[in-house]
C-alpha cells in the first residue's frame, strides 16, 4: 500500500523508516544551510525536530535559502519553517526557538532528549558551546563549516575536524576544540580556498544559490544514515 514513504521503505526498509519516525533531532540555525537541512530530514520521515533561529526572513535571504520567498520576507525564519514542515508532512512534531544559540542560551535546551543536533549557526562562540553541550550529554552532533565565499559545491567533504585543512572557520574550530581537548566531531568543511568579495568595503560574505544547499544536503544525509545505522 502506497503511502508518503513508500519509496524511502524500499530503500532502507520498515526498520529504518520506523527509526527516523521516532527520532528526535535538533537544527541550530535555519539559513542557507540548515533550511536545506530540515527540509530533507523532514521529506525523509524524521518525526520530531526543534527549529532554533532568531532572525526574519529578509530580501538577501532570496538567492540561497529555501523557506526564503517574497511572500514570507519579514517573518520569523521559525515560523516559515514549521509551516513548512506541517505542509510536507503534518505529523511530524515541531517545536520553536525563536532565540539564537549562544553560551547564556545553552540553558533554555533538554540535550538529553536529542538524538541528533545539526550545528547550521554562525558564530564560532556559539559553534563551540553547542559541541561542548553535545558532548557533556554524549549526544551527536554535525557541523558545518564555512559555506560562504565558495563556489565549488563539489570541494565539500565531510570528516573529522582534527583532519580539516583550506577551510579558516574549521581552523579556529579545530584550535578551541583543542584546547578543550573535545574529540570526534564530525563536519562538513570545503577545500576549496574562499574567494575575496567584490563588495564596497562591507564584511559580509558571498553567497550563490548551489553552494549552502548542497552542504545542507550532506549533512541531512549524514544524519539519516547515522540515525538508521547505514554501512556501505
Amino acid at each position: 500500500m502506497e503511502n508518503q514513504f513508500s519509496r524511502t521503505e524500499l530503500l532502507i526498509g520498515k526498520d529504518g523508516v520506523k527509526k527516523l519516525s521516532e527520532a528526535h533531532v535538533a537544527v541550530f540555525g535555519l539559513g542557507g544551510v540548515g533550511g536545506h537541512v530540515v527540509e530533507a530530514l523532514v521529506r525523509s520521515g524524521i518525526g520530531k525536530i526543534d527549529l532554533i533561529d532568531n532572525d526574519k526572513v529578509s530580501l538577501s535571504n532570496l538567492n540561497r535559502q529555501l523557506i526564503a520567498t517574497h511572500s514570507t520576507i519579514g517573518r520569523y525564519k521559525v515560523d516559515v519553517a514549521e509551516e513548512r514542515i506541517k505542509d510536507i508532512n503534518p505529523n511530524v512534531i515541531t517545536k520553536k526557538y525563536q532565540t539564537f544559540y549562544t553560551p547564556e542560551t545553552a540553558d533554555e535546551f533538554d540535550f538529553s532528549q536529542y538524538d541528533y543536533v545539526i550545528d547550521a549557526i554562525d558564530t564560532v562562540v556559539g559553534k563551540i558551546s553547542l559541541v561542548e553541550k553535545c558532548k557533556e550529554y554524549n549526544v551527536p552532533v554535525i557541523c558545518s563549516m564555512g559555506a560562504g565565499n565558495k563556489m565549488d559545491p563539489t570541494k565539500f567533504e565531510v570528516d573529522d575536524i582534527s583532519k580539516t585543512s583550506v577551510c579558516p572557520l574549521a581552523k579556529v574550530m579545530r584550535q578551541e576544540l583543542r584546547k578543550r581537548k573535545i574529540k570526534d566531531v564530525k563536519v562538513v568543511y570545503s577545500k576549496e580556498l574562499p574567494i575575496r568579495p567584490k563588495t564596497n568595503g562591507e564584511r559580509v560574505p558571498a553567497s550563490i544559490s548551489f553552494v549552502p544547499s548542497v552542504v545542507g544536503l550532506i549533512i541531512a544525509g549524514e544524519v539519516i544514515k547515522d540515525l538508521i545505522g547505514y554501512n556501505k
